[in-house]
Protein backbone atom coordinates (compact mmCIF):
# COMPACT_ATOMS: atom_id res chain seq x y z
CA UNK A 1 0.00 0.00 0.00
CA UNK A 2 1.26 3.15 -1.05
CA UNK A 3 2.63 6.09 1.53
CA UNK A 4 2.49 9.77 1.32
CA UNK A 5 6.29 10.87 1.40
CA UNK A 6 8.14 14.48 1.21
CA UNK A 7 11.85 14.83 1.00
CA UNK A 8 14.43 16.59 0.99
CA UNK A 9 16.85 16.85 -2.29
CA UNK A 10 20.25 17.96 -2.65
CA UNK A 11 24.13 17.12 -3.58
CA UNK A 12 25.66 15.60 -1.05
CA UNK A 13 22.61 14.70 0.83
CA UNK A 14 24.13 12.41 3.46
CA UNK A 15 24.28 14.79 6.15
CA UNK A 16 20.85 16.36 6.07
CA UNK A 17 19.05 16.66 9.53
CA UNK A 18 15.97 17.63 7.68
CA UNK A 19 14.26 13.34 7.98
CA UNK A 20 15.40 13.11 11.37
CA UNK A 21 13.15 16.35 12.09
CA UNK A 22 10.44 15.64 9.96
CA UNK A 23 10.01 12.22 11.00
CA UNK A 24 10.09 13.19 14.46
CA UNK A 25 6.79 15.19 14.00
CA UNK A 26 5.14 12.76 12.03
CA UNK A 27 5.74 10.45 14.60
CA UNK A 28 4.01 13.07 17.16
CA UNK A 29 1.49 13.81 15.34
CA UNK A 30 0.97 9.80 14.10
CA UNK A 31 0.50 10.98 10.67
CA UNK A 32 1.15 7.96 8.26
CA UNK A 33 3.33 9.30 5.98
CA UNK A 34 7.76 9.23 6.12
CA UNK A 35 9.96 11.91 4.82
CA UNK A 36 13.24 10.76 2.70
CA UNK A 37 16.31 12.04 1.79
CA UNK A 38 16.85 11.84 -1.90
CA UNK A 39 20.63 12.25 -3.80
CA UNK A 40 19.67 14.72 -6.79
CA UNK A 41 22.59 16.06 -8.99
CA UNK A 42 22.75 18.90 -11.03
CA UNK A 43 21.74 16.75 -14.34
CA UNK A 44 19.22 15.07 -12.68
CA UNK A 45 16.97 17.54 -10.99
CA UNK A 46 14.62 18.14 -14.00
CA UNK A 47 14.02 14.22 -14.61
CA UNK A 48 13.71 14.35 -10.89
CA UNK A 49 11.16 17.10 -11.29
CA UNK A 50 9.01 15.50 -13.90
CA UNK A 51 8.88 12.22 -11.99
CA UNK A 52 7.64 13.37 -8.95
CA UNK A 53 4.97 15.68 -10.51
CA UNK A 54 3.14 12.53 -11.42
CA UNK A 55 3.44 10.69 -8.28
CA UNK A 56 0.42 11.31 -6.36
CA UNK A 57 1.76 10.04 -3.08
CA UNK A 58 4.68 12.77 -3.52
CA UNK A 59 3.72 15.80 -0.98
CA UNK A 60 6.84 18.11 -1.99
CA UNK A 61 10.89 18.39 -1.24
CA UNK A 62 13.05 20.65 0.60
CA UNK A 63 15.92 21.96 -1.52
CA UNK A 64 19.51 22.33 0.37
CA UNK A 65 22.76 22.81 -1.56
CA UNK A 66 23.11 23.28 -4.16
CA UNK A 67 20.17 23.16 -5.87
CA UNK A 68 18.11 26.49 -4.56
CA UNK A 69 18.92 28.44 -7.43
CA UNK A 70 18.98 26.30 -10.04
CA UNK A 71 15.84 24.57 -9.72
CA UNK A 72 13.69 27.90 -10.13
CA UNK A 73 13.57 28.11 -14.37
CA UNK A 74 11.94 24.26 -13.67
CA UNK A 75 9.01 24.93 -11.37
CA UNK A 76 5.31 26.62 -12.55
CA UNK A 77 5.35 28.76 -10.13
CA UNK A 78 7.13 30.54 -7.49
CA UNK A 79 6.04 32.89 -4.58
CA UNK A 80 7.16 36.37 -4.27
CA UNK A 81 9.32 36.18 -1.12
CA UNK A 82 11.01 33.28 -3.14
CA UNK A 83 11.12 35.14 -5.94
CA UNK A 84 13.01 38.29 -4.03
CA UNK A 85 15.08 36.04 -2.54
CA UNK A 86 16.47 34.56 -5.72
CA UNK A 87 16.31 31.25 -3.74
CA UNK A 88 13.37 28.47 -3.41
CA UNK A 89 13.99 25.66 -0.31
CA UNK A 90 10.86 24.28 -0.51
CA UNK A 91 8.65 22.66 -3.63
CA UNK A 92 4.73 21.96 -3.20
CA UNK A 93 2.42 20.61 -6.00
CA UNK A 94 -0.77 22.58 -6.13
CA UNK A 95 -4.45 21.39 -6.73
CA UNK A 96 -3.35 22.03 -10.63
CA UNK A 97 -0.95 19.94 -10.80
CA UNK A 98 1.70 22.85 -10.63
CA UNK A 99 4.82 22.82 -9.00
CA UNK A 100 5.13 25.27 -6.54
CA UNK A 101 8.53 27.15 -5.03
CA UNK A 102 8.56 28.75 -1.70
CA UNK A 103 11.69 30.37 0.61
CA UNK A 104 11.02 29.30 4.38
CA UNK A 105 15.07 30.11 4.79
CA UNK A 106 13.38 34.03 6.07
CA UNK A 107 11.03 33.10 8.47
CA UNK A 108 12.85 30.06 10.14
CA UNK A 109 15.54 32.37 10.79
CA UNK A 110 13.38 35.33 11.75
CA UNK A 111 12.17 33.28 14.34
CA UNK A 112 14.09 32.93 17.33
CA UNK A 113 14.48 36.76 16.85
CA UNK A 114 10.87 37.59 17.48
CA UNK A 115 10.59 38.36 20.77
CA UNK A 116 13.61 40.82 20.73
CA UNK A 117 12.09 42.14 17.20
CA UNK A 118 8.43 42.81 19.30
CA UNK A 119 10.70 45.59 21.41
CA UNK A 120 11.20 48.84 20.34
CA UNK A 121 14.79 50.19 19.07
CA UNK A 122 16.18 53.58 18.18
CA UNK A 123 18.40 51.78 16.31
CA UNK A 124 19.34 47.93 14.25
CA UNK A 125 22.42 47.03 13.14
CA UNK A 126 23.52 43.29 11.92
CA UNK A 127 26.98 42.44 10.93
CA UNK A 128 26.67 39.55 8.54
CA UNK A 129 29.59 37.24 7.81
CA UNK A 130 29.32 35.84 4.01
CA UNK A 131 27.55 36.35 0.98
CA UNK A 132 26.74 33.30 -0.38
CA UNK A 133 22.68 31.94 -0.66
CA UNK A 134 21.76 31.98 2.88
CA UNK A 135 22.73 35.22 2.99
CA UNK A 136 20.44 36.41 0.55
CA UNK A 137 17.69 35.33 2.61
CA UNK A 138 18.86 36.76 6.03
CA UNK A 139 19.51 39.93 4.27
CA UNK A 140 16.28 40.21 3.37
CA UNK A 141 14.26 39.33 6.34
CA UNK A 142 16.84 41.89 8.40
CA UNK A 143 15.89 44.87 5.68
CA UNK A 144 12.65 44.35 6.58
CA UNK A 145 13.04 44.64 9.78
CA UNK A 146 14.34 48.04 9.89
CA UNK A 147 18.25 46.59 10.55
CA UNK A 148 21.27 48.95 9.34
CA UNK A 149 23.21 46.01 7.40
CA UNK A 150 27.18 44.95 7.43
CA UNK A 151 27.67 42.71 4.78
CA UNK A 152 30.96 41.18 4.99
CA UNK A 153 32.73 39.00 2.49
CA UNK A 154 35.60 37.81 0.27
CA UNK A 155 34.33 39.82 -2.97
CA UNK A 156 33.22 43.26 -1.45
CA UNK A 157 31.83 43.81 -5.54
CA UNK A 158 29.32 40.74 -4.66
CA UNK A 159 28.53 41.63 -1.25
CA UNK A 160 27.91 45.59 -2.42
CA UNK A 161 25.31 44.18 -5.50
CA UNK A 162 23.90 41.98 -3.15
CA UNK A 163 23.20 44.96 -0.51
CA UNK A 164 21.72 46.99 -3.55
CA UNK A 165 19.46 44.24 -5.10
CA UNK A 166 17.80 42.91 -1.34
CA UNK A 167 18.18 45.95 0.70
CA UNK A 168 18.01 49.26 -1.75
CA UNK A 169 16.91 51.34 1.49
CA UNK A 170 19.15 52.00 3.79
CA UNK A 171 22.87 53.06 4.27
CA UNK A 172 24.25 50.16 4.20
CA UNK A 173 28.05 48.83 4.49
CA UNK A 174 30.38 45.94 2.45
CA UNK A 175 33.42 45.84 4.63
CA UNK A 176 36.08 43.08 3.24
CA UNK A 177 35.47 39.54 5.52
CA UNK A 178 39.06 39.63 6.98
CA UNK A 179 38.56 43.23 8.54
CA UNK A 180 36.85 41.84 10.71
CA UNK A 181 40.09 38.97 11.80
CA UNK A 182 42.13 41.60 13.25
CA UNK A 183 41.53 43.60 16.62
CA UNK A 184 39.88 47.26 16.59
CA UNK A 185 40.28 49.40 19.44
CA UNK A 186 37.36 51.16 18.50
CA UNK A 187 34.92 52.29 21.46
CA UNK A 188 31.17 52.32 21.10
CA UNK A 189 28.87 54.64 21.96
CA UNK A 190 26.10 53.84 24.20
CA UNK A 191 23.83 51.16 23.15
CA UNK A 192 20.77 51.49 25.34
CA UNK A 193 17.63 50.94 23.10
CA UNK A 194 19.70 49.35 20.21
CA UNK A 195 19.51 45.98 18.46
CA UNK A 196 22.78 44.28 17.45
CA UNK A 197 23.19 41.02 15.71
CA UNK A 198 26.45 39.48 14.09
CA UNK A 199 25.38 36.13 11.90
CA UNK A 200 27.67 33.98 10.36
CA UNK A 201 26.20 33.07 7.21
CA UNK A 202 29.25 31.37 5.82
CA UNK A 203 30.23 27.92 5.75
CA UNK A 204 33.21 28.64 7.21
CA UNK A 205 33.67 27.15 11.29
CA UNK A 206 31.39 24.04 9.71
CA UNK A 207 33.13 20.66 9.97
CA UNK A 208 35.34 20.17 7.45
CA UNK A 209 35.80 23.93 6.65
CA UNK A 210 38.03 26.64 7.38
CA UNK A 211 37.82 28.43 10.98
CA UNK A 212 35.83 31.68 10.66
CA UNK A 213 38.43 34.28 11.78
CA UNK A 214 36.27 36.98 13.95
CA UNK A 215 37.70 39.27 16.65
CA UNK A 216 34.68 40.12 19.11
CA UNK A 217 36.34 43.57 19.32
CA UNK A 218 34.27 44.16 16.92
CA UNK A 219 31.06 43.43 18.33
CA UNK A 220 29.04 46.34 20.63
CA UNK A 221 28.37 45.40 24.25
CA UNK A 222 24.73 43.69 24.00
CA UNK A 223 24.82 42.06 21.06
CA UNK A 224 23.32 38.86 19.88
CA UNK A 225 25.41 36.21 18.23
CA UNK A 226 23.79 33.97 15.45
CA UNK A 227 25.52 30.99 13.65
CA UNK A 228 23.85 28.97 10.78
CA UNK A 229 26.05 26.09 11.08
CA UNK A 230 24.36 23.34 12.53
CA UNK A 231 27.62 20.81 12.04
CA UNK A 232 29.04 21.50 15.06
CA UNK A 233 25.68 22.81 16.30
CA UNK A 234 28.19 24.70 19.26
CA UNK A 235 30.99 26.55 16.82
CA UNK A 236 34.04 28.43 17.77
CA UNK A 237 32.40 31.14 17.06
CA UNK A 238 29.23 30.41 19.57
CA UNK A 239 31.66 29.82 22.34
CA UNK A 240 33.92 32.86 21.69
CA UNK A 241 31.14 34.99 21.61
CA UNK A 242 29.57 33.77 25.10
CA UNK A 243 32.93 34.08 26.41
CA UNK A 244 33.25 37.96 25.31
CA UNK A 245 29.58 38.25 27.16
CA UNK A 246 27.01 37.93 24.32
CA UNK A 247 23.42 36.50 23.95
CA UNK A 248 23.97 33.22 21.13
CA UNK A 249 21.91 31.87 19.10
CA UNK A 250 22.85 28.53 16.73
CA UNK A 251 21.94 27.00 13.37
CA UNK A 252 19.21 24.52 14.77
CA UNK A 253 17.12 27.41 15.93
CA UNK A 254 17.28 28.47 12.45
CA UNK A 255 16.98 24.75 10.59
CA UNK A 256 13.93 23.87 13.00
CA UNK A 257 12.07 27.33 12.30
CA UNK A 258 12.11 26.83 8.38
CA UNK A 259 11.51 22.90 8.57
CA UNK A 260 8.30 23.51 10.13
CA UNK A 261 6.82 25.95 7.83
CA UNK A 262 7.64 23.56 5.25
CA UNK A 263 6.37 20.86 7.28
CA UNK A 264 2.58 22.40 7.53
CA UNK A 265 2.97 22.98 3.35
CA UNK A 266 3.68 19.31 3.07
CA UNK A 267 1.53 17.58 5.77
CA UNK A 268 -1.21 20.30 6.09
CA UNK A 269 -0.89 20.22 10.46
CA UNK A 270 1.55 22.40 12.40
CA UNK A 271 4.22 20.63 14.09
CA UNK A 272 4.89 19.87 17.49
CA UNK A 273 6.75 22.83 18.66
CA UNK A 274 6.43 21.82 22.33
CA UNK A 275 8.41 18.99 21.57
CA UNK A 276 11.74 21.09 20.65
CA UNK A 277 14.18 20.58 23.55
CA UNK A 278 13.30 16.92 22.81
CA UNK A 279 13.97 16.66 19.15
CA UNK A 280 16.99 19.03 19.64
CA UNK A 281 18.56 16.12 22.13
CA UNK A 282 17.60 13.62 19.42
CA UNK A 283 19.61 16.08 16.65
CA UNK A 284 22.36 17.05 18.46
CA UNK A 285 23.55 13.11 19.74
Amino acid sequence: MSQPYAEVIGDPIKQSKSPAIHNFWLEKLGIDAEYRACHVTGDGLADYLDDRRADLDWRGCNVTMPHKQAVIPLLDKISPQAKTVGAVNTITRNTAGELVGWNTDISGFIEPLKAKLKENHFFRMARILGTGGAARAIVKGLSDEGFTLVLAGRNTGKARTLLDELAPKGEHHSPPLDHFAEPTDFTFDDRDGCCDLVVNASPLGMRGQPPLNFDWSHTPPGAIAYDIVTDPVETDFLKNARAAGHETIDGLSMLIGQAAHAFERFFGQQPPRDCDLQLREILTR
